[in-house]
């Protein structure tokens, strides 16, 4: 059974730290405020602000304030200053000993789904999928998408629609969610944190990746069996896509559409989970239920 970290109340404390690529402490001001006025405390750690080449700090650096987030017991939460890259060269040396006896919340996204998928499939915890302290500057923080950090972290239930699309397929299915980055999730195939999907519903969005790319990854989904026995499927943004000069051919979402023709479970389209500022926080390990019909998608929490 999945295990839910206890949820937030007033002068609780969110720790801030960049297990990956590093973020300037100014780009983080605006999310620190705001998570004050929301009535929390905040910890920064090393890793904000700091810079070793692309990373936050060298591998040991960048563990070493992962660890002691996730050891410390007056901190509650721990917020993913940014994504990037740098958490599968980490994650094996991350011991979630305290951490079972204090859990917390994790809330990131991106390369941050390596982190998710840990908790998950080894230690047996939720998490939030989210947007991260970048998201909160240029008055993001009041957008409905950082808001739904905050109402999932006081303890209210996810309960999202979006408008329908063409490639939809139409059912209702309930299951645990789980997922994130598709390029990660593909990554971690074979690994000891792979997700194991059957009977899940998984969702997926990415990144900046050449519409072959995509193609490619999601034959290896395929070939590797996380697609059979699925609840359901949730198809985010796929930002930024990229094609080669001689041109695949079909859009991204044409080509996924292809790939799934064959499965008959409930496929949403489009739903706000990408890496633009449309990204709905998701609680990961969390038993959700998702309705299809031809005039909405509903995905929402289930206690």
């Amino acid at each position: 059974m999945i295990k839910i970290p206890p949820y937030l109340k007033k002068g609780d404390t969110i720790g801030i730290v960049c297990p990956a690529g590093f973020m300037t402490l100014e780009k983080a001001a605006t999310c620190i405020e705001t998570l004050e006025k929301w009535g929390y405390r905040v910890k920064l750690g090393k890793t904000l602000g700091s810079q070793f080449h692309y990373f936050s700090g060298t591998d040991a650096e960048r563990a070493s304030d992962l660890q002691s987030m996730l050891d410390d017991p007056s901190v509650n939460a721990i917020l993913c200053g940014r994504g990037g890259y740098g958490v599968s060269r980490i994650i094996d040396g991350i011991d979630f000993k305290a951490f079972k006896k204090k859990p917390k919340w994790l809330i990131g996204f991106s390369d941050i789904t390596v982190l998710h998928a840990a908790l998950y499939q080894q230690v047996k915890f939720a998490s939030i999928h989210s947007s991260m302290a970048g998201a909160f500057n240029d008055g993001g923080s009041e957008n409905e998408y950082v808001q739904s950090i905050r109402r999932l972290l006081k303890g209210q239930m996810a309960n999202y629609t979006c408008a329908p699309h063409v490639f939809n397929q139409l059912g209702k299915a309930s299951g645990e969610l789980i997922g994130g980055n598709l390029s990660l999730i593909v990554h971690m195939i074979g690994t000891k944190t792979a997700f194991q999907t059957k009977n899940k519903i998984l969702f997926i969005e990415d990144l900046g990746e050449y519409i072959y790319h995509i193609d490619r990854m999601f034959l290896q989904l395929k070939r590797a069996g996380l697609l059979d026995g699925l609840a359901g499927l949730v198809i985010g943004g796929f930002t930024d896509m990229k094609d080669t000069t001689v041109e695949f051919g079909m859009t991204v979402y044409e080509t996924l559409h292809e790939h799934l023709k064959e499965y008959k479970y409930p496929i949403c389209f489009d739903f706000p989970v990408s890496h633009e500022t449309t990204n709905y926080a998701l609680k990961v390990g969390v038993k959700h239920e998702l309705s299809i019909t031809k005039s909405k998608t509903v995905l929402k929490e289930l206690r």
